[in-house]
């Protein structure tokens, strides 16, 4: 089909084809219509002929670059460029990629491509000389609103083509007409490494959001600060009970418990191994790597979940540690079956001899008994707690800060069950009188009184705190659970009490007291430290 004279001047003669997209694969309809369009054999949006110069190119924008390993991007960029560069090779059409890193959803996005290509391949597009490729309506109305044209792709054909996204959920589905969907260069690379796997873990887990995280709502600022804060004191605390050879820490953040290792000279021919269900933590961990923050050349981090599926062979890692992280796993999954499942995974992958040393909150024994929470007023028991799901981050914090301890546990008995699926049934023996120094009391168990109390103060991250449960396990429930799994508690292992929480943060504005006799109750074990040696 070829445009008269007239109409190539008025739309310009073609001579790069954008295509934006995430391209986790590539089908037969693309190729097929990418073929036609370079031959002036398409139309676009508008039905107007797209005349190709000769030796116009095709643009790859591979959005999302920066972002995998989750169900929107399962597969990382380097997959998905050479996926493409096959594809572009086998069609005798030799592709341009330019990566295009991860933003948030942006009126200017098209901007944001525009200015990758430019700065990648020194290409100005313009409406001038580029056509947009794109079924979206809405992602295409933002090419067409600077005046590019649009060839529509999949978008109005009669045949309803299916698109790459309707392909790859049918590959997540174990329907094998994707495999006569794909272009067969890219099903090449899908088989070769196995990549229908890695997309069916990431959008099978339970447990991990669409954007790669247990929880939408944590900030990751602070709760790497903290995490980075407390890494002396909790290496001081598991690292002499670490065997050498390959270390592996779950959930590792952004490796600031690695950095501790990587510096211990016991340590300095171990190979070193951070594990985090993250990207946003990975990505921190690996900038770092590149930074030279850690002394010992061999760390390696990845994204993965061991619940979905083994991360190393068996019996193969001398050391595993977990810190803060088994109530997460709890908190967030099936509760103590997949922490049964954790252990049984961390028990295979360890070799005879190997440890696996966990670190982290603990349920009081006796969590059932009733107590009477003493906390400090006022409460407003009239007007209830504050809906603060819709509310923004800031919002929510200046909320929950100017509560007093008695609102807060009024505001936590709504928020925590809501969000964690955990119990906590408060009954007000007395609103309190904060005039008259009189406390507000609370009747609760002893279990859900210490899930808030350790929650408390976690203003900043209130709402991802309330999704975590810290008093699930007791310290024998988890020496059954240990040695069910065929691991051997080593004598370190027990519960203990940090006083320094007890006085500086659960004391504060609280007491625990026996409802029967009025007398103050102890304050209970709050942490477990569990060496767990694989025997052999």
């Amino acid at each position: 089909m070829e445009a008269t004279t007239t109409e190539q001047h008025a739309h310009g003669e073609v001579r790069h084809v954008l295509l934006p997209g995430r391209h986790h694969l590539v089908t037969r309809f693309q190729a097929d219509y990418l073929r036609r369009l370079l031959a002036g054999e398409e139309v676009d949006a508008s039905g107007r002929p797209v005349v190709c110069a000769p030796d116009a190119r095709v643009v790859w924008a591979l959005t999302s670059a920066t972002h995998s390993g989750t169900r929107r991007n399962p597969l990382p960029a380097h997959r998905r460029e050479a996926i493409i560069e096959r594809v572009g090779a086998a069609e005798g059409a030799e592709p341009l990629v330019v990566p295009v890193a991860d933003v948030p959803p942006s009126a200017r996005f098209a901007h944001t491509v525009l200015g990758t290509v430019e700065l990648t391949l020194g290409l100005r597009l313009t409406p001038a000389d580029t056509v947009v490729a794109c079924s979206t309506e809405g992602v295409a109305a933002m090419w067409a609103a600077l005046g590019f044209r649009i060839a529509p792709v999949e978008a109005g054909h009669p045949d309803e083509p299916a698109r790459p996204w309707d392909v790859l959920e049918l590959a997540v589905a174990g329907d094998d007409r994707w495999r006569e969907l794909v272009h067969p260069a890219a099903l090449a690379v899908y088989d070769r490494y196995g990549l229908v796997e890695a997309v069916r873990t990431a959008h099978l887990d339970p447990t991990v959001s669409a954007e790669g995280d247990l929880t939408e709502t944590r900030d990751y600022r602070s709760y790497t600060a903290d995490f980075d804060g407390a890494s002396d004191r909790k290496w001081a605390q598991v690292g002499p009970h670490v065997r050498p050879g390959r270390v592996v820490d779950l959930g590792c953040a952004a490796g600031g418990l690695l950095e501790r290792a990587a510096a211990d000279p016991r340590l300095a021919e171990s190979d070193l191994y951070g594990v985090d269900v993250s990207r946003h933590l990975v990505a921190e961990a690996q900038h770092r790597k590149a930074q030279g923050v850690f002394a010992n050349p061999n760390v390696f981090f990845a994204q993965r979940n061991l619940l979905t599926a083994p991360v190393f062979p068996d019996a193969t890692v001398s050391t595993t540690t977990t810190v803060a992280l088994t109530h997460e796993i709890a908190s967030y999954g099936a509760g103590r079956a997949d922490l049964e499942l954790l252990a049984r995974r961390i028990f295979a992958h360890t070799a005879p001899g190997g440890v696996w040393i966990n670190s982290d909150v603990l349920g009081p024994e006796g969590g059932d008994r009733v107590v009477h929470l003493h906390l400090d007023g006022p409460v407003d028991l009239d007007a209830g707690p504050a809906d603060l799901g819709t509310r923004q981050r800031a919002d929510v914090e200046a909320h929950v800060a100017a509560l007093s301890p008695a609102a807060r546990l009024l505001q936590f008995a709504h928020d925590f069950p809501a969000l964690s699926g955990g119990a906590c049934d408060v009954r007000w023996v007395d609103a309190g009188d904060a005039r008259a120094g009189k406390p507000a009391v609370a009747e609760l168990t002893l279990r859900a009184a210490m899930e808030f109390l350790c929650t408390r103060d976690y203003v900043s991250s209130w709402l991802s705190e309330c999704h975590e449960r810290f008093c699930d396990m007791t310290w024998p429930d988890w020496v059954e659970l240990l040695e069910a799994a065929g691991f051997e508690l080593e004598p370190a292992s027990g519960a203990w009490r940090n006083d320094w929480l007890v006085e500086h943060r659960l004391s504060v504005g609280a007491r625990l007291v026996d409802p029967a006799s009025g007398d103050d109750l102890p304050w209970p074990d709050t942490h477990v430290l569990s060496v767990a040696r694989r025997p052999g």
